[in-house]
């Protein structure tokens, strides 16, 4: 369903669901609470700035693609999400917004324009906004949750939660998602795609600074004079 170019987007774009048997585990009240935490944080988001560090995973031939840079986040209102994530080596910079992803390859002086959306929509939008101001009852309609407990990312306290997606497309593609959230602000720190023959994608997410009114074009590709070049999916 998704190219490995789009995959690259979708890594550093990356919440929880599942159906729960409230009060019947210590298990289960701990998943609760960790979607309790992302309910008050969803009605509250609207962008955030932040460090991101990208591991590609290549099974076959074990080996390691990595990468590191800045993201940006805008969702000025609901189902509304616009990022801008900039990677420094290889550089590239890439620009979702709505179900359209504009890849620039400054080496090519290119934007490569893609419509992943297209058949998706709704699967494609939840998914892009899984870290990002999802509420528990969206994420509990695409994805089943399994608790993973506490761990600490980058020296702050998260809870990592296991999904597996409802989708059998979705599902073709990442069987497996891993999501650490945090324990102070409710929004991911980081996610690990599973993919299929054991590959993996992880970005996590360091100095995450909130922000309510960052301008549109924080989160847009500033390349003048770039060729753009329309990628059929």
């Amino acid at each position: 369903m998704y190219s490995w170019k789009v995959r690259i987007v979708l890594a550093g774009t990356l919440a929880a669901a599942g159906c729960l048997n409230f009060g019947a585990s210590a298990a289960d009240n701990s998943l609760q609470a960790v979607f309790t935490k992302m309910d008050q944080a969803a009605p509250k988001f609207k962008g955030l700035t932040a460090d991101i560090k990208y591991v590609s995973h290549e099974a076959v031939i074990d080996e390691d693609d990595r990468n590191s840079g800045t993201i940006t986040v805008r969702m000025p209102k609901p189902h509304d999400l616009h990022i801008l994530i900039d990677f420094k080596s290889p550089a590239k910079s890439v620009e979702i917004s709505g179900t359209t992803v504009r890849m620039f390859l400054p080496n090519a002086n290119e934007i490569q324009v893609y419509n992943v959306g297209k058949g998706h929509k709704s699967e494609f939008e939840q998914f892009a906004r899984l870290p990002f101001g999802s509420t528990s009852k969206e994420l509990q309609e695409s994805y089943t949750v399994a608790l993973g407990g506490p761990e600490t990312i980058d020296g702050k306290a998260t809870t990592r939660i296991d999904l597996t997606p409802k989708s059998h497309d979705m599902a073709m593609q990442f069987p497996k998602i891993e999501l650490w959230i945090s324990d102070d602000l409710g929004i991911s720190l980081q996610q690990k795609l599973y993919q299929q023959g054991k590959n993996y994608s992880v970005a996590t997410y360091s100095n995450v600074q909130l922000k309510s009114n960052l301008p549109e074009a924080a989160v847009k590709l500033n390349a003048p004079g770039a060729k753009t070049t329309y990628v059929s999916r």
